[in-house]
């Protein structure tokens, strides 16, 4: 019981690797989704940012499939983490900008999972401490 009112973490590692877990899985999905379903998004996808809106299509794809799935396995998990968290900023900010905050929710949220995983790292049980060892 005393462990359950103390404010110190109990396991700070398995948090990481849940979230990692719940986080790349979910992008991987959406990746795939949007992999497999390409000819339809491909053509009717938006160019935001000024690049194309086939390029951006890649690039998101790119970001939510392969960067979804270094986070889940935690390789390279910062650097994997920023194609995502700018992917977010794009789709919370400017994709979705005037819609009400409960159609971007998601996105926000996602933004917001982005930084937390940034700041923790990859976490004790990652493909990460195993490779790098220190």
């Amino acid at each position: 019981m005393k462990k359950l009112l103390q404010s110190a973490s109990l396991d700070t590692d398995a948090a990481t690797l849940l979230l990692r877990l719940l986080f790349g899985i979910l992008f991987v999905r959406y990746g795939y989704n949007k992999l497999i379903a390409y000819d339809m998004y491909v053509a009717n996808f938006p160019d935001l940012i000024g690049i194309g809106g086939k390029l951006s299509f890649h690039l998101v794809i790119f970001a939510e499939l392969v960067c979804g799935l270094l986070v889940t396995i935690g390789l390279l998990t910062r650097f994997a983490v920023i194609p995502i968290l700018i992917t977010m900023i794009v789709a919370f900010f400017l994709a979705h900008a005037k819609d009400p905050f409960d159609a971007k929710a998601i996105s926000f949220v996602f933004l917001g999972l982005s930084v937390v995983i940034f700041l923790l790292g990859s976490g004790k049980y990652s493909v990460d401490k195993l490779v790098l060892k220190k």
